[in-house]
């Protein structure tokens, strides 16, 4: 079976596809006849292939034709289609064998499609033969534009790249065929971009062509276009944009944004104070903006610190200041960047400079004494009012205020207004060698203004103290001792200070050396020794002997001392040892510090014994005296029943203690003594003890305890002149006697009754005699 395929013109260009002739393969097969003769049966057709355009608007579009070499065209025979896409994309006309597509077809959804084809007899409905199959491909156009699928596209290059850096590198795909002609071919080219980008015709390589300022531009925005057909006529193209930012390198300097800063500074302020802040700006970025300040030629009031959080200098106060001494700097401050790479120091040659003016500003401030401290020597015993020294001191402003001087706790010594140190007492430099004083400056014209100053005394010695013993000797010599036997060495000592080593010199008296039992030796290392001048002693006819030694220093004048040594005649054992006699002592001055101690112990438990007994006498007496009272010091009346004897009865009250209290009731004027007596009978008679009379009467005397500072601190309630309303003769306390009338009539008593019948015969015969 013979085929041909045309293809229609194709993007205008005349294609001419060659006819595809259908291989046909004969076979000759044996078959065994029933006769058993052979028949030889010829097989005969089969296709290859056959191609069709893509994307074709003709519909039935005719592919090809397929003819069995048996067919002799009576029509006899039918042609069916089977495979994928048979009946849907692809119909054969079964009478002739003609193929057609009658659907576009795309490529670059499927570019093969496998059929199979089958005759059949129509008469018989039998298959001619059996089934060829055959492929139907799909021929590919250009239809498909080339597509960036990484997209978006972003770069980062350091700035001042030099020409051929590589950015970036961008691809395009194109769905077309590649083996295809030149559909999938791809060329890439700038759209936008130039003149600092290049890229790559066929790699899509991006390169820079240009150095570039990040600080005029940091990024830039290229559009790629990809052509395929290798950019021929009736290509097809993508484009993609390409952001390419550009990192910060460390090409620029820090430039001061003034070339003069003006600060001030108070003379008081202390060091490290800050003053101020200078500024420099830089065009980088990030780490390669970090700078440090510096002063240059190296201030040593001033310098400049920086602030990394804000990249300021901050001015700084390095030592304090004096307006009297400067009062105006010029300094000049150098910024650099702090991480300079190598190969850009050529960006940072020469750092960059400004100048800061400093006015000082001037402050009032306390005197300032000549000297940190001063250093006085005077001799001791100095008579009242020596000179010691003098401080000075100065108001540091220019007013120069007069300054006034004081000196804090010292008994010793006085300073004046002009700072002369004087001595108040005398001095001994055995008490105290040194004396540290204050002395305080104070300005006249403002007296918060002040300074002080130490001053430290020191007392010189004098020879006033002569040399003594330097302990206690306890000397003993035996009765049989013989002539040149030492029994004691002797040493001294001096209070005084020597300006070179002490030295003494010891000797005897005038008196023991005419006519003594013992002598003495200078050892020149001063101590001496005690030596016996004799043989024998007796202890009961001179059990003691006394030695006067005289000592002298080196001091100028010399001093000499006497000191008496106390020689114990032992009767010393075989040995001629004194200790017996030494351990006799100790024992006897045991036992009287014993009995010492013995006695004062029993003088104390006395004491104490006598102490607790006057005590207890007393506490007693309280609970004989106040039985009612008890422990409860709250509000208590304290009654008297006893009605006393009158003016001359002195045992029963304290009438000085009543009479001399601190606060005194009021003196009211008495009424008739009478007419008060019957009042106080009726009442008695009358009520009782919760009357009115006596309520205000209880009132009376509790303000009379309350406003009494001399009062015990209890509430207490003491009653003198009032006996209560039990009694028929009223109070006859004589305590208001002192107030009474001269002219008072006495016949009322003959109406009270027998018991002052004689009360009534007095009383009644004094007023006439008095009349």
């Amino acid at each position: 079976m013979n085929c041909c395929l045309f293809l229609p013109f194709m993007l205008g260009i005349p294609l001419l596809w060659p006819c595809f002739t259908a291989i046909e393969i004969s076979t000759t097969e044996k078959v065994k006849h029933p006769a058993g003769s052979h028949l030889r049966v010829k097989r005969g057709w089969m296709w290859n292939q056959f191609f069709v355009p893509e994307e074709m608007n003709k519909t039935n579009y005719h592919i090809g034709q397929l003819r069995s070499d048996l067919d002799n065209g009576n029509n006899s025979f039918q042609y069916k289609l089977l495979g994928a896409g048979a009946g849907s994309i692809f119909v054969i006309d079964e009478r002739t064998g003609d193929i057609y597509a009658i659907q576009k077809l795309d490529r670059e959804e499927r570019s093969l499609y496998t059929l199979r084809a089958q005759v059949i007899d129509s008469t018989t409905g039998r298959a001619v033969e059996p089934e060829s199959e055959f492929v139907i491909r799909v021929s590919d156009i250009n239809d498909n534009e080339p597509k960036f699928l990484d997209e978006p596209y972003e770069a980062i290059v350091p700035e001042m790249s030099p020409e051929g850096t590589f950015v970036i590198q961008v691809t395009a795909s194109d769905a077309d065929d590649p083996s295809s002609g030149n559909n999938a071919r791809l060329l890439y080219s700038l759209l936008q971009g130039q003149p600092y980008f290049s890229i790559e015709p066929t790699t899509g390589v991006i390169r820079i062509s240009s150095k570039m300022d990040r600080e005029l531009q940091d990024e830039y925005w290229v559009i790629i276009q990809a052509k395929d057909m290798i950019g021929l006529p009736g290509a097809l193209s993508g484009t993609t944009s390409v952001l390419i930012k550009l990192s910060d390198v460390n090409d620029n300097k820090p430039i001061f944004k003034e070339s003069l800063y003006r600060l001030t500074v108070s003379e008081s302020a202390p060091a490290g104070t800050s003053i101020g802040k200078i500024m420099a700006y830089d065009n980088d970025i990030g780490e390669n903006a970090e700078m440090d300040y510096s002063i240059e030629d190296d201030s040593q009031t001033f310098d400049v610190i920086t602030n990394n959080e804000t990249q300021e200098g901050i001015v700084i106060l390095k030592k304090e200041v004096d307006f009297e001494h400067q009062n105006q700097y010029r300094i000049r401050a150098i910024v650099k960047n702090r991480h300079v790479d190598e190969q850009l120091m050529e960006y940072h040659v020469e750092a960059s400079t400004t100048f800061i003016r400093i006015q000082v500003e001037d402050e009032d401030e306390p005197p300032v004494f000549l000297l940190p401290y001063y250093l006085f020597e005077i001799f001791e015993e100095s008579p009242h009012g020596s000179f010691v020294g003098m401080v000075s001191a100065t108001d540091p402003d220019q007013r120069n205020s007069p300054i006034r001087y004081s000196m804090t706790r010292s008994r010793v010594f006085s300073i004046d207004d002009n700072g002369t140190i004087i001595t108040t007492n005398p001095l001994d430099r055995e008490i105290s060698a040194w004396y540290n004083l204050s002395i305080i400056a104070t300005e006249e014209y403002n007296v918060q203004q002040i300074s002080a100053v130490p001053v430290y005394v020191q007392v010189l010695n004098i020879n006033d103290h002569a040399p003594e013993f330097s302990e206690y000797y306890d000397t003993y010599v035996c009765e049989n001792a013989g002539s040149g036997q030492i029994i004691q060495t002797i040493s001294a000592v001096d209070r005084d200070e020597s300006i070179e080593d002490h030295h003494f010199y010891f000797n005897l008296s005038v008196e023991d050396t005419k006519n003594s039992s013992f002598l003495i030796i200078d050892n020149e290392d001063n101590t001496a020794v005690i030596l016996t001048n004799r043989t024998g002693f007796s202890l009961q006819e001179e059990p003691v002997f006394y030695i006067s030694v005289l000592i002298a220093d080196n001091g100028i004048p010399s001093l000499t001392s006497t000191n008496t040594l106390t020689v114990h005649i032992c009767d010393c054992d075989d040995s001629g040892s004194t200790q017996t006699c030494r351990n006799k002592d100790l024992m006897l001055a045991m036992g009287f510090r014993t009995e010492v101690i013995l006695a004062i112990l029993i003088s104390i438990m006395i004491i104490f014994g006598f102490i607790f007994l006057i005590l207890g006498l007393k506490q007693r007496r309280k609970q004989t005296l106040f039985p009612e009272k008890g422990e409860d010091f709250r509000e208590n009346i304290f009654r008297y029943d006893d009605e006393g004897g009158g003016e001359e009865d002195t045992e029963a009250f304290d009438i000085v203690a009543l009479r001399t209290r601190t606060i005194m009731r009021e003196r009211k004027t008495r009424k008739s003594a009478a007419a008060e007596i019957r009042s106080l009978y009726r009442q008695s008679l009358q009520v009782g003890p919760d009357s009115a009379i006596f309520r205000k009467f209880i009132l009376e005397k509790l303000e009379e305890a309350n406003t009494d500072p001399c009062a015990p601190p209890f509430d207490s309630l003491q009653t003198y002149a009032f006996e209560g309303t039990g009694s028929l003769a009223g109070s006859l306390s004589s305590l208001g006697s002192a107030v009474s009338d001269q002219d008072e009539n006495y016949d009322y008593l003959n109406e009270l009754g027998p018991r002052f019948k004689r009360l009534a015969c007095m009383f009644g015969s004094a007023m006439q005699s008095n009349n």
